[in-house]
């Protein structure tokens, strides 16, 4: 059975009518599949008249009949079908609490925010990771403070998502906290995913914190810092990027070398016209754009060289980029 509400779910929703809904009839069936099939057919007619009905069925006996139930309440905004889910997010069957997680994180109106707030001192990772997930998509200001808080919580799922929210609100305050994340965090994937939320950063500051992280002991959070490097366009950050060409993983040569291109800069154009040669065709698709984007007439002879390579995604890179180049000269 689900976890009770802090309010008894007929509290927060109207009366039913005088007149039986025949859904209503189904839903009280004795036979779960019955129920279930009634709410699955709601999914197909309910308007917001038969939104209470659904939120009853999310405290029915069978967790098949509280999924679905769940699941179709991604349609209707109210409190009380917020309230609901939240209450699901501690139901005894995993998939239930699945499928209100996923209802809440497809919440649009900022006003649901108003009943997940206060939730969100929850410290059960769970929960707290549903919230966070649905407050990161809701973008309201309020939720910076739980956002920050949640950033030591021991479960690093929830670290994930709080920096997730943070990167969403764009708070200058929350630079200093996520880069000592990316720098420190013991968990490869916050490290990874507080290096890609610096790509918000209005300056320089967090040139030292991704210069770092390009030299992380885990591929994944180089080639993020990589990735985020190139968003930010820091000029910089290309002699460590060129670096970055000879890493031992592909995947964060071939960031660095579309970052290089989104710099600019006229010292990448040799190290890139050496990556045209690699043995793994994407790097070498993505020196070849990195090369037109850079614009530079000294790539011609290596491109030209490059027009009969084996690979047709990489001959169509190399066309685009002597476009782009003879178009600039």
């Amino acid at each position: 059975m689900s976890a009770a509400l802090p309010l008894p779910i007929t509290s927060l929703i109207a009366s039913p009518d005088h007149d039986i809904d025949p859904f209503r009839l189904r839903l009280q069936d004795p036979d779960a599949a019955i129920r279930r099939i009634a709410v699955l057919d709601l999914i197909d007619v309910a308007g917001d008249e038969h939104a209470p009905l659904l939120i009853e069925a999310l405290q029915d006996a069978s967790p098949q009949v509280r999924r679905e139930a769940a699941r179709a309440l991604e349609a209707f905004e109210s409190d009380a079908s917020v309230a609901g889910l939240l209450a699901l997010l501690t139901d005894e069957d995993s998939e239930v609490r699945e499928a209100a997680a996923h209802a809440l994180s497809e919440l649009k109106d900022p006003d649901s925010a108003l009943v997940l707030l206060p939730r969100a001192q929850d410290e059960r990772p769970f929960v707290l990771v549903a919230i966070l997930r649905a407050l990161r998509e809701l973008r309201v200001p309020q939720s910076l403070e739980p956002a920050l808080a949640a950033l030591t919580h021991a479960d690093a799922s929830v670290r994930r998502e709080a920096i997730s929210v943070l990167g969403y609100l764009k708070q200058v305050r929350a630079l200093a906290p996520i880069m000592q994340l990316a720098a420190s965090d013991g968990d490869p994937e916050v490290r990874r995913a507080a290096t890609g939320a610096l790509g918000f950063a209005s300056d320089d500051s967090v040139l030292p914190a991704l210069l770092a992280a390009l030299r992380d002991a885990a591929w994944q959070v180089r080639e993020e810092a990589a990735t985020t490097l190139g968003k930010l366009r820091l000029a910089a950050a290309t002699a460590d990027l060129i670096s970055a060409l000879d890493d031992a993983y592909w995947q964060v040569r071939l960031r660095a070398a579309r970052s290089l291109g989104r710099l600019r800069t006229a010292a990448a154009v040799l190290p890139l016209q050496q990556t045209l040669q690699h043995e793994i065709s994407n790097l070498r698709k993505e020196a070849a754009l990195a090369l037109g984007e850079i614009g530079d007439a000294a790539a011609l002879p290596a491109l030209l060289g490059a027009e009969l390579d084996p690979d047709p995604e990489v001959r169509k890179a190399v066309r685009l980029a002597l476009e782009q180049i003879r178009s600039n000269h």
